[in-house]
């Protein structure tokens, strides 16, 4: 049995849209870091380290777009490789900070790479005009709704 969904209704489906291009561009981005044997979550997470500064995981958390569980598993198969570093905030001793360690630089550098690659791969089919219009769509999107 085959369903169809009438055009009014998909025309006004902006969540439907906007998660078919979302899956489709962090599929093609998951693709290349799998590649490089890194996954989404952990390359957000080292890129948010990448400046040195130690971060409370509450913060990781929000820009890696992760709940608390999920993220506490990521840092923690991280820091089984060496990639990040935990460590006891000095000004708040209840607080945890982590850190990007050396091995994990080296892996944002590659990460980093294979991500641009990916994105270049993105903006040649989309074309680059209307890839610059789509982000200022959504970065205004994101501000006005958030």
């Amino acid at each position: 049995m085959t369903t169809t969904t009438p055009a009014a209704v998909s025309d006004l489906d902006l969540a439907r849209a906007l998660t078919l291009v979302e899956r489709s561009v962090v599929q093609r981005i998951g693709e290349a870091l799998k590649a490089e044997g890194a996954t989404l979550e952990e390359w957000r997470v080292l890129s948010f380290l990448g400046d040195g500064a130690g971060r409370p995981m509450t913060e990781i958390a929000e820009f890696a777009l992760l709940t608390a569980p999920t993220l506490t598993k990521v840092v923690d198969r991280m820091v089984s490789l060496n990639l990040v570093l935990r460590r006891v905030d000095d000004a708040d001793r209840r607080r945890v900070l982590a850190f990007m360690s050396e091995r994990g630089s080296e892996a944002l550098t590659r990460w980093t790479a294979a991500v641009e690659r990916a994105q270049e791969h993105i903006v040649t089919t989309l074309g680059t005009e209307e890839t610059a219009l789509l982000r200022t769509l959504l970065q205004r999107a994101s501000r006005q709704l958030g």
